[in-house]
């Protein structure tokens, strides 16, 4: 029997585990979840050992259904920015805080002052967020110097589960870029930026390529998993960039675009590409650069994507749970595009790309007695797409040239919405049909870790996805001069929205 892959995606609110063959083929799966804690308000937590305990009962219940098939190598996935602190015994110190969490918000700003917005984005490719790990570390210095003063290890998530898993304290580019801590450029931590926060670098874990064996499993997880002893552990890298990996993104003219509870675009780039204005984030990906390969990533961020659909349907229906989201496109199929004149402004919690607007709110604009819960309902989808384009201009702006898109999360199941996006952008679309498309990207680093396969040429292999959707020519301009009546409402209005 040939060997299998273990992939280990460690989500926010789940661990999902994937066994796959060196093909690609899933032999099984499992998740468990654990919840995110908040004390206080704006505070976002986990206890790591509720991750130790997801993961093993996962992992678990996946070789349960595949118990004959040996393991040659375990990949790991994880959740981005958040901080896991450890103390002389190696054990937290506290509850890690992740990467929701908004308690930072005067750190965030003291970080940008200090540094100087262009500095920071010339250095890190990003601006500092609130649950970024650079931020959390400034406010655990400011409002618990007793527990900072312990600290002797600081932790991605994905990275906390590899000491577990292996004994060894390791990163890889891609997670280590979500810190802002991080030299976009170098691909090694920003001696600038530790020497002004007060980061010792021995505090941090070494770099090492995505592809890389960091360890090796040792005894007593071996036992808590059911696995042999001495299983290869690779490197691994953050979910975004696995996720890469497992659509089959990886050359900067494709575009991936999930439309899940928020929305992203990410686009694969061969150098540093980075916007002085700070509209979007540049990242390491896992494929190390050179000879073509995309080292790299831009992504752009909309807060409310499906999560808009959620609310109108909470709006729209006394059971809303009774009405699927199948029902609600096949209602806005009966609207025309455009719905009659009705535009929508997703804004209903902020907005990142291109604004990073926090006091953004969400419009209906265009409302007459003639229109319909169908024309509601089209025009969010069409309000959310036309977001999506909006953030992806500035990308365009920077040099991206997409000539395929593929669309993931929710949003991706819907022919109806598949062809807004090709219209939209004027681009053919093809849903992703890959499940679990991190933790697919983690297996993906299992092998390549142990020589059995080429990253870039099975993320390609793997993925699976649906028929390619056509733009059509007359839709996409008439989408073209929605897109400008889109941004002409935000800029409107945007002095007028409140906290």
């Amino acid at each position: 029997m040939s060997a299998r892959l273990l992939g280990i995606d460690l989500g926010t609110s789940a661990v999902k585990v994937l066994l796959t063959t060196l093909d690609g083929t899933v032999v099984a799966s499992a998740s468990a979840e654990y919840p995110i804690e908040q004390p206080q308000p704006d505070y976002a937590e986990q206890a790591p050992a509720a991750w130790l305990r997801a993961v093993a009962d996962a992992v678990r219940a996946t070789l349960a259904q595949a118990p004959t098939a040996p393991v040659a190598a375990i990949g790991l996935s994880g959740q981005m920015h958040g901080t896991v602190l450890l103390g002389a015994d190696h054990q937290p110190l506290a509850p890690a805080i992740i990467w929701p969490d908004r308690r930072s918000a005067r750190e965030v700003q003291e970080i940008t002052e200090r540094v100087g917005a262009e500095r920071l984005y010339a250095i890190t490719g990003s601006p500092v967020a609130t649950g970024f790990q650079a931020a959390t570390v400034r406010w655990v210095q400011r409002h618990a110097p007793a527990l900072w003063r312990r600290v002797q290890r600081i932790l991605l998530p994905k990275d906390y589960l590899r000491f577990w898993l292996t004994g060894v304290f390791a990163t890889d580019p891609s997670d280590a870029a979500g810190t802002l801590l991080f030299d976009e450029t170098r691909r090694d931590w920003s001696d600038e930026l530790l020497d002004l926060l007060e980061i010792r670098r021995n505090q941090l874990p070494p770099v090492q390529p995505s592809v890389s064996i960091s360890g090796r499993l040792c005894e007593d997880t071996a036992n808590a998993l059911g696995l042999p002893v001495g299983v290869p552990v690779a490197t691994g890298a953050a979910d975004t960039a696995c996720s890469l990996l497992g659509a089959g993104v990886v050359r900067s003219d494709q575009l991936l675009l999930t439309i899940s509870t928020g929305g992203q675009l990410v686009q694969p780039c061969e150098t540093v590409r980075i916007d002085p204005q700070g509209r979007i984030h540049t990242f390491c990906s896992a494929l190390e650069p050179g000879e073509g390969r995309s080292g790299w990533y831009q992504m752009g961020a909309m807060l409310a994507a499906g999560l808009a659909l959620r609310w109108l349907r909470e709006q729209l229906y006394e059971e809303p749970t009774n009405v699927s989201y199948d029902q609600m496109m096949g209602l806005a199929s009966e609207a025309p595009p455009g719905a009659d004149g009705l535009l929508f402004l997703p804004y209903l919690v902020g907005e990142r790309t291109p604004y990073m607007d926090p006091t953004a709110r969400g419009v209906f604009f265009g409302l007459t007695l003639s229109h319909r819960r169908s024309h509601l309902i089209r025009a969010v989808v069409e309000g959310v797409t036309l977001a999506a384009r909006n953030a992806y201009d500035v990308l365009r702006e920077l040099g991206a040239t997409s000539q395929h898109i593929v669309l993931a999360g929710g949003g991706a199941r819907s022919r109806l919405w598949q062809q807004v996006v090709a219209d939209v952008f004027g681009t053919p679309v093809q849903a992703l049909r890959t499940a679990e498309q991190s933790a697919a990207g983690a297996c993906i680093l299992a092998g390549a870790a142990i020589g059995a396969l080429d990253p870039a040429e099975a993320a390609h292999s793997w993925a699976h996805y649906g028929s390619l959707v056509q733009p059509d020519s007359d839709r996409h301009c008439f989408y073209q001069e929605r897109l400008e009546a889109f941004r002409a409402l935000y800029q409107r209005n945007a002095g007028h929205f409140g906290p």
